[in-house]
């Protein structure tokens, strides 16, 4: 019983976001295969999208002629329509039954990194990572590199013939598809040649431009033709690397850090012959005895979107003010659609250093109103996103993060339980001791003070 409990936890961590409070009653007792099955039932795809229409594309309100106030009405518009998709992004991960697509979703969004300023791009872009999430790699990786968002902050639509700009086929090839090692800078300068015209229009439809597209003969990857993207595309999809370094990732994201290399040699092998089919890939990797081996569970750090989405899980909250969860992302170092780099988001210990752990162990406090946020953001206007002349407001706002706990559910739900058994991955390295003596028995109480552990951080 303990020990289906425990492999339940592992999945539901590993494969979503955490136990939701609906899910506590009859974990002890599933079976995990139906478990497995629950998680890849799809409920039929809807996007993620925002409240306020799109500007008219053919309005230009950034050019340099536009009026001061227009520019600046244009960039709040677009900062409230980002922080909008972030809340909603964060929403389906605390809510949507199909936990394992958000959860492919939000490793793609890490994967396939971009940070535009143009929300109706990063809208578009994330639909497809979500659409195409437990889909085909090769449908994945096309609408992806055909997104506006991606040409856009790769910079492709400045690769033209007879100039070739080389910074979209070196990061399909580095961190997309291949990895380091397996291509030399000649298949970066051709590669780019062959990406010569790939741009889009201002209503964000991909278009090949065939005027400046480079019509000579190319050699890449030891293959020589008159190639386009979409052929470059496919001859970095016919290499066997190209599977074993997804495969790879996906190893260290959902199943350990350290890689088994010989699991992921089966896993890539069959990932390549399915022709890359990541759903198969991933009921192979969660059907395995060797997931739920001891030395998986417990072992990695969550994200500070995997910690904020886990409490909001198991806790029944309202939140009145939901645009405060953004300031979190901020304080704890992962802002949905904001990654530091085209390389996504580092993972494991780099989540901690001295300011965000001590904020880590102090949000079930803060928003159980049990202590103020004492944090405020670093003046960086680069990530504030142009928030910093509100910043003195904000802080103020964020004090009091305004979100109200049902804790009569919390304690109808955990009656005649052991808390630590669900939120903790590891009970048994747990000191209760201690816990027990910041408690006043109560549930609240006891879930507070657990959340509020070393051992908490971990899945």
């Amino acid at each position: 019983m303990a020990d289906s409990l425990s492999k339940n936890k592992h999945l539901l961590w590993r494969a979503g976001f955490g136990i939701g409070i609906n899910q506590i009653n009859d974990l002890k007792n599933k079976n995990i295969k139906t478990l497995i099955n629950e998680l890849f039932k799809e409920d039929g795809f809807t996007e993620i999208t925002y409240d306020t229409p799109d500007i008219d594309p053919t309005a230009d309100y950034m050019n340099s002629t536009a009026p001061a106030e227009k520019k600046k009405e244009m960039q709040q518009l677009n900062r409230d329509q980002n922080n909008e998709l972030n809340l909603n992004f964060l929403d389906k991960m605390v809510n949507s039954k199909e936990q394992l697509r958000e959860k492919m979703a939000f490793f793609w969004h890490g994967h396939f990194a971009s940070r535009v300023v143009n929300p109706k791009f990063n809208r578009q872009l994330l639909n497809t990572i979500r659409k195409n999430a437990l889909g085909n790699f090769k449908t994945l990786l096309f609408e992806v590199s055909q997104s506006p968002a991606m040409l856009n902050f790769l910079n492709n639509q400045q690769n033209k013939k007879d100039h070739p700009n080389e910074n979209f086929a070196r990061e399909v090839m580095e961190l997309f598809t291949m990895g380091r090692g397996n291509y030399t800078e000649t298949d970066v300068r051709e590669g780019a040649r062959a990406f010569t015209g790939w741009s889009y229009d201002k209503e964000g439809n991909f278009k090949e431009r065939k005027n400046l597209h480079d019509e000579g003969s190319k050699t890449f990857l030891g293959k020589t033709g008159n190639f386009d993207g979409s052929d470059v595309l496919n001859i970095i999809l016919d290499q066997k690397a190209t599977a074993i370094f997804i495969t790879t990732k996906l190893y260290k994201f959902f199943v350990n850090e350290k890689v088994d290399h010989d699991i992921v040699s089966t896993l890539s092998t069959n990932f390549y012959h399915s022709g890359y089919d990541i759903k198969k890939l991933m009921t192979e990797i969660f059907s395995s005895s060797w997931f739920y081996d001891p030395k998986n569970i417990g072992t990695r750090i969550k994200s500070p979107v995997e910690l904020m989405a886990g409490i909001m899980r198991i806790l029944p909250m309202h939140i009145q003010n939901p645009e405060n969860l953004i300031i979190y992302q901020k304080l704890l170092g992962q802002m949905l659609l904001y990654p530091p780099n085209v390389a996504g988001w580092p993972n494991g210990k780099s989540w901690i250093d001295s300011s965000t752990l001590m904020l880590r162990l102090q949000v079930p406090q803060i928003w159980s109103g049990l202590r103020p946020l004492e944090y405020s953001p670093r003046p960086d206007d680069d990530i504030d996103m142009g928030m910093k002349s509100k910043e003195n407001a904000l802080n103020k706002a964020f004090k009091n993060p305004n979100i109200t706990i049902d804790w009569d559910r919390v304690d109808l739900i955990f009656a005649h339980k052991n808390c630590e058994d669900y939120l903790i991955q590891n009970p048994q390295s747990l000191d209760m001791n201690t816990v027990s003596n910041f408690s006043d028995k109560t549930t609240k109480m006891n879930v507070i003070n657990l959340m509020s552990t070393p051992e908490y951080q971990l899945m």
